[in-house]
């Protein structure tokens, strides 16, 4: 189970710009921290868990962004740019864990996020219909299920933000994902096609 350490803080700086909660944050303001990782924690998670990670290496990924903000939070030029830093970061570190084939666990941060919000595989799967759109995205290939992912995390991800995330063009996002959703959507029509042979 993920480890969760929430610490309550003024409701009122819900509404402070991200740019300026991170200059309080670098400012030394707990409360400021608190209000990003809460902002933007299950934004790092799920990009991590976009890089097909399991749940302890995208845990570790997910803290070690932290970690590398609080190193770098006075060097971010322009804090507005807060979002992309992460996914970015989170993308460098994700892929840190894939080609060493081993996690390295940080150990000096205490915040953690629980991914307490539904996937998308779990929103899917309530009824028939949707345990065969669960099936055909298993079917789709590593490159569409990913962008798919991204596609649907919340805060929502700009297409700079998701082209940093997978190192692609921007202006190949939108015909990348036209064409994952067309092949989602052949294999609902081909699996809903086939007959359940299953025993009675």
């Amino acid at each position: 189970m993920t480890r969760v350490c929430r610490i309550a803080y003024d409701p009122l700086i819900e509404d402070v710009s991200h740019g300026e909660l991170l200059l309080r944050a670098a400012d030394g303001e707990r409360a400021a921290w608190d209000a990003l990782v809460d902002r933007f924690g299950q934004m790092v998670w799920s990009v991590a868990r976009s890089f097909r990670l399991d749940e302890a290496s995208a845990s570790d990924v997910a803290q070690t962004v932290w970690l590398r903000l609080i190193e770098n939070v006075e060097k971010i030029n322009d804090p507005e740019r807060l979002p992309g830093w992460l996914v970015t970061t989170c993308r460098r570190e994700a892929l840190k864990v894939i080609k060493r084939g081993e996690r390295d666990i940080p150990t000096e941060f205490e915040y953690d996020v629980e991914d307490d919000s539904p996937s998308l595989e779990t929103m899917l799967i309530e009824d028939e219909a949707s345990r065969e759109v669960v099936a055909a995205f298993r079917e789709l290939s590593d490159e569409c299920q990913q962008l798919l992912r991204l596609l649907t995390v919340e805060p929502a991800l700009s297409y700079d933000e998701i082209s940093e995330a997978i190192d692609r063009p921007v202006g190949s996002l939108g015909p990348t994902r036209s064409r994952c959703i067309d092949r989602l959507k052949a294999s609902i029509s081909r699996i809903r096609r086939t007959p359940d042979d299953s025993p009675m």
